[in-house]
């Protein structure tokens, strides 16, 4: 019998998405593990979003990531999604079963793993969090989770806002959780344990790009985290880091979430390890995973 050459496809569809780091964790992954497994960065435009869905079942697809804007507009393209990622209204893991495309979560699974490494302790703790779209909703329901006391969302539009409120307070009616409108130049409540962006501010190509917040209402006892993975030391966290508190940037979320992802696309568990040094080669830095 010859050599077989084809390689199972999955990647990741986003909108920008070329400067996209999971490529490296994931090839790396694959390559340590011993499994032909290619993983493809591609660019989908919002209003092609379904075709390229279809387009997985078509090409055989194992699976794909989805980022930013795709997160909560491919669910109704979906065959089916998880308990969990109905209760956050996002996907950004795609499973093909058999044909069928199914939807998970592993954003919030990534993020609480990240900063559990890092040696945060949210139980009971104020929770400040910038936005309300998917990787929000994701992060936000495992805070809930691991019993975090009090929860601020900050958010521009003030539907998705009072929605996310709204989700959490059906799901964890323990939870002291409120909405913040963001308007002008946001003060963060000094009474803020841990302060969350997950917006879209940051990401490559607007990396000088810094959230219209008062930087000084971050205090030393703050931790300050951001979700952004490329480039991952966002002006936030520069900010942050002048005024001595603590960072945790997008880094470990996203070898983290990738762990889990590549768990449901080969059923294989992918060495954390291996993926931090590739991420930490990459950009010359630490990585906290």
């Amino acid at each position: 019998m010859g050599k077989e050459y084809r390689e199972e496809l999955v990647g990741v569809f986003g909108d920008p998405v070329d400067e996209n780091p999971t490529v490296v964790v994931a090839q790396k992954a694959f390559e340590t593990m011993g499994i032909p497994y290619r993983y493809l960065t591609i660019n989908v435009h919002p209003e092609d979003l379904k075709a390229a869905l279809e387009g997985l079942k078509a090409m055989n697809f194992k699976g794909m990531h989805l980022t930013i804007p795709h997160k909560v507009a491919a669910i109704p393209y979906l065959d089916s999604i998880s308990e969990e990622a109905s209760i956050m209204g996002a996907v950004n893991t795609i499973v093909n079963l058999n044909g069928k495309l199914y939807g998970e979560n592993t954003d919030g699974k990534g993020f609480m793993t990240s900063v559990i490494n890092a040696g945060i302790e949210v139980c009971e703790k104020k929770v400040t969090m910038l936005g309300a779209g998917g990787a929000a909703r994701a992060i936000a329901v495992e805070l809930a989770r691991a019993g975090i006391g009090e929860l601020v969302i900050i958010n521009r539009s003030e539907e998705r806002g009072r929605g996310l409120v709204e989700t959490l307070k059906n799901h964890f009616p323990d939870l002291t959780v409120s909405y913040r409108r963001w308007n002008h130049t946001m003060v963060i409540d000094e009474n803020t344990n841990i302060l969350v962006n997950t917006t879209d501010i940051g990401l490559y190509p607007h990396v000088d790009a810094r959230p219209d917040i008062d930087f000084n209402s971050i205090h030393s006892r703050m931790v300050v985290c951001d979700v952004i993975p490329n480039h991952p030391h966002t002006q936030l966290l520069k900010e942050a880091e002048r005024r001595q508190a603590k960072t945790i940037d997008g880094l470990g979320m996203l070898i983290n979430q990738c762990v889990e992802s590549i768990r449901y696309w080969t059923g294989k568990t992918a060495e954390a390890e291996v993926m931090k040094e590739a991420l930490a080669e990459e950009y010359g830095i630490d990585v906290y995973y």
